[in-house]
């Protein structure tokens, strides 16, 4: 096959999570730096998605950014709205009252610093499969965020996810260690009993310019990454739009 007729695969959509853009804004009382202007600039720039994660302490992002942002994006046909958190805080009533494209469940306590673990299979089933139903008869995509686990997959099929996100820090963290090949063996393999048993594929936390490409083209049936961190602080020195095409340009390396 020449590489005029090789088909490629369907891109790695990239999702931006404003979450530390509100942060620093909750830092005063000016409503600057704005997350409604910055998920602006990052969709001009070709973002596929936003994301959020709002806490019940609102700590960074609050109601009224979910509703503002949820107004925002109907202006943007094509691209998505994830709203993500724990389904058993705050999480169902944005989820009802914005109805977004995807909300991803992610068991946090309410006080945790940032996400750390993925959801249990079958000690979470129960609890979960109601909200899941609910969450898709209301529109949304339903993601769960899970552990680079094979033998949890099915579980997550089980109480009717649309989607897992696999939780990367473990690579992130391998990066720069002799554990780095095992652990993107340890993603291929986790996504890929993922898409044997008929979800799809996302993935985030600690992705950055230095390690997206590999993980992107390590890892099958990628649908989306969700970045946040390691974005937003390279917006702080290249701005938005430069920022957002270079992680495009990550992903796109990887293909």
């Amino acid at each position: 096959m020449n590489a005029a007729s090789r088909t490629l695969l369907p891109k790695t959509a990239l999702s931006v999570n404003l979450n530390k853009v509100a942060l620093v804004r909750n830092t005063r009382h000016l409503g600057i730096p704005s997350v409604t202007r910055a998920a602006t600039l990052c969709l001009q720039a070709g973002a596929h998605g936003i994301t959020v994660h709002p806490r019940p302490d609102e700590r960074h992002i609050r109601a009224h950014d979910v509703h503002d942002l949820a107004e925002l994006l109907k202006a943007w046909p094509g691209r998505e709205f994830n709203i993500e958190g724990n389904p058993f805080h705050n999480l169902m009533g944005f989820v009802r009252a914005v109805r977004p494209h995807q909300v991803t469940f992610v068991p946090d306590s309410e006080g945790q610093f940032t996400s750390d673990h993925g959801w249990s299979f079958p000690a979470d089933a129960d609890r979960l499969r109601s909200l899941v139903v609910e969450a898709r008869a209301l529109g949304a995509r339903v993601s769960l965020f899970m552990d680079a686990e094979p033998e949890q997959m099915a579980g997550a099929r089980a109480v009717g996810a649309d989607r897992v996100e696999l939780y990367t820090e473990p690579y992130a963290a391998a990066w720069h260690s002799a554990q780095r090949s095992a652990q993107l063996e340890r993603f291929r393999a986790a996504a890929q009993a993922a898409l044997d048993v008929g979800l799809g594929v996302n993935a985030g936390h600690d992705l950055n310019r230095e390690n997206l490409t590999a993980f992107v083209r390590a890892v099958p049936g990628l649908s989306e990454v969700s970045i946040g961190h390691a974005l937003i602080a390279d917006a702080l020195e290249l701005g938005y739009g430069e920022t957002v095409a270079a992680y495009q340009r990550c992903i796109d390396d990887a293909r």
